[in-house]
């Protein structure tokens, strides 16, 4: 009996020694071995190259406009998400199921088709940007073309994240709450949001990031103007147009650094939260 349970442990051992092996090795040559030629590619450079292309105004300005409405529009889709996420949690109506559906759109929605449907409706002539432009509000090829691609694609990523941990919130807390007298404000603000605190950060994080790296729906309509309208993305694509590699190597770990550790304050957030 000890000798088939000795066996038995062995073999999950092994088992779990195969499965983490193979785990690594995929993470390795997808993620981490790119990164590392990245990184070699950028030890190589000389420290004024990186001042170069740093210090330009036309970087500067792509900088703002990539993280700076990669933000807003994060915190846009939070504020707006968590509301819709309540509502596909906690009530039946007719229709629920088809707008359960259109909320996963644009994951599936390839960025390109995004943003010929967005120019279609905020464009000069379109639907929504005609009757806008008549009063003087301009959307496409504008900062606001920018913002509205970056929350159209990410605006999922918040809703999937807190709508299964609406479902799972435990309703006796809010029963207990509401038999001690707490009004729906308070039962919101001291027993619902700490709850889904944690999930409202990991859905921040995650439209944040998409926003940064988003390139094929904000092209159609951001107008691509450098120092106004040029997002960083396509600014290393215009690097690697006029063949400098440096200067896109350096683009792409600038970008890659302050992502990285944006996101990491986000997780120390999270983490300190759930603590």
């Amino acid at each position: 009996m000890s000798r088939s349970l000795a066996n038995s442990n062995a073999s999950s051992q092994s088992a779990h020694r195969l499965a983490m092996g193979l785990g690594l090795t995929y993470m390795s040559l997808l993620v981490l071995m790119p990164i590392a030629g990245l990184l070699l590619r950028s030890i190589q450079l000389p420290p004024g190259e990186y001042l170069r292309v740093l210090q330009a105004p036309e970087t500067m300005a792509a900088f703002r406009l990539s993280f700076g409405h990669a933000f807003l529009a994060a915190l846009f889709n939070t504020v707006t998400g968590v509301p819709v996420a309540w509502v596909l949690a906690r009530y039946a109506f007719p229709g629920k199921r088809l707008l359960d559906v259109w909320i996963d759109l644009p994951f599936a929605l390839p960025t390109a088709v995004a943003g010929i449907a967005l120019c279609t409706l905020y464009g000069p002539h379109g639907f929504l940007g005609a009757p806008l432009a008549k009063l003087g509000l301009k959307v496409a090829y504008t900062h606001w073309g920018v913002f509205i691609a970056m929350s159209f694609v990410s605006i999922p990523f918040v809703i999937r994240t807190v709508q299964p941990a609406l479902l799972n919130l435990d309703p006796s807390q809010e029963e207990a709450a509401a038999c001690l007298g707490a009004s729906r404000l308070y039962c919101l603000r001291r027993v619902i949001l700490p709850e889904l605190l944690p999930s409202i950060l990991t859905g921040f994080s995650m439209a944040f990031a998409r926003d940064i790296g988003e390139y094929g729906s904000i092209i159609f309509i951001a107008g691509n103007i450098p120092g106004e309208t040029e997002i960083l993305p396509l600014r290393i694509v215009h690097a690697l147009e006029c063949y400098d590699y440096a200067g896109a190597t350096v683009l792409a770990i600038a970008m890659m650094v302050a992502s990285f550790l944006l996101l990491l304050l986000i997780n120390l957030l999270q983490k300190r939260q759930t603590s």
